[in-house]
């Protein structure tokens, strides 16, 4: 395993983790323990949790991820082997999300202490590691939105109140640290910018999608992740698995996440993004490479890359996936690479 800082932290994170969202949905608690036990045999220390997980998010299953992650750390005391993030939910996005706290979620001092405490009750823990802001308490471009929604008007909860009460938390030994997810470069912007100058707690992370379909972090973001030390946890990096190309010509092999509960998530299936999955797949199998390795190995060849999580539903696809850290690109591969990513640019935002 290779091991990054995360942020400006003390703290070294798994080049890859774990991501969890899954759990509770895909995966049950006996198999969520046992990626655990195989992830920590394979070095991994980043487990990456949410409230509103598994996803997609429903009345009668939020927050058994946490409570999987929980039941494991109770049984195996093993709370110091692992960096753990959870993260709380922004304003609903739809009506499907008012179950978690009557659709009261904005990132205002109520909210996050009431997401919080029933976070580290979930997991059976006094702290966490890493939290997060899921996605933005204001209008912006996030989850595939191209668009800048230019809101007059909105309410939404100041950033100087979100870092005021995070500070609280940090000072209480609840959060070691703190960090923002779906965010864009003016929001990673300001909340430096209000940190510093009210004397809180700085951000230390990033959770963006990331991979060979969507680049678009390297716009912008990536220079806050090389300036300001703010390392980016990338999600998504095989793009819900498109980029093995088990979905091409419209297949939906048995079991898999986009032939289940995960119908609704287009953002991968357009015709420019199939477009691209045909060229990396062709790529990969010029040079006798798994594509899921290929796209892994891309993704934390970036140096603004702390970690790449990686969610899987079976155990031998965790495997490939940890096994991705042994493929290393060399230039001629990168620039190949590049040259679809020029043909077909982020097809997937």
């Amino acid at each position: 395993m290779q091991y990054r800082k995360l942020g400006k932290t003390d703290i070294d994170v798994s080049l890859i983790g774990l991501g969890t969202m899954t759990w509770g949905h895909q995966n049950s608690e006996a198999d969520a323990h046992q990626q655990l036990d195989y992830a920590l045999s394979r070095g991994v220390n980043l487990v990456d949790s949410a409230e509103m997980y598994p996803t997609p998010t429903h009345a009668d299953t939020w927050g058994s991820t946490e409570r999987f992650i929980g039941s494991w750390l109770a049984k195996t005391k093993r709370r110091q082997d692992i960096v753990l993030t959870s993260k709380v939910v922004g304003p609903p996005r739809s009506a499907q999300q008012t179950h978690i706290r009557n659709g009261e979620t904005r990132h205002d001092r109520k909210n996050i202490i009431a997401a919080l405490e029933g976070s580290l009750d979930r997991l059976q823990t006094d702290y966490l590691d890493l939290y997060q802001l899921h996605w933005p308490d204001r209008s912006t471009n996030f989850f595939g939105r191209a668009e800048y929604p230019w809101v007059e008007g909105e309410q939404s909860t100041a950033i100087e109140e979100t870092l005021s009460v995070l500070g609280e938390l940090v000072s209480a030994g609840k959060i070691r640290h703190i960090g923002i997810s779906n965010e864009t470069a003016w929001g990673t912007a300001e909340f430096i910018k209000q940190s510093e100058k009210l004397g809180l707690p700085r951000i230390v992370s990033i959770q963006n999608p990331y991979s060979l379909l969507n680049r678009q972090f390297e716009v912008g973001l990536a220079e806050f992740s090389h300036r300001e030390q703010v390392g980016l946890l990338a999600y998504s990096p095989i793009a819900f698995g498109v980029l093995s190309g088990k979905y091409l010509n419209g297949a939906l092999p048995e079991g898999s996440r986009l032939a289940s509960v995960y119908r609704r998530f287009s953002r991968y299936d357009g015709e420019e993004a199939t477009r691209a999955v045909t060229a990396y797949i062709e790529l990969a199998q010029e040079h006798d490479l798994s594509p899921v390795q290929l796209a892994l190995a891309f993704v934390t060849s970036r140096p603004f890359v702390s970690s790449a999580l990686s969610g899987a539903t079976r155990l031998d696809q965790l495997k490939e996936n940890i096994d991705s850290l042994e493929l290393k690109l060399g230039a001629e591969l990168i620039a190949r690479i590049n040259a679809i990513h020029a043909r077909i640019p982020n097809p997937a935002p």
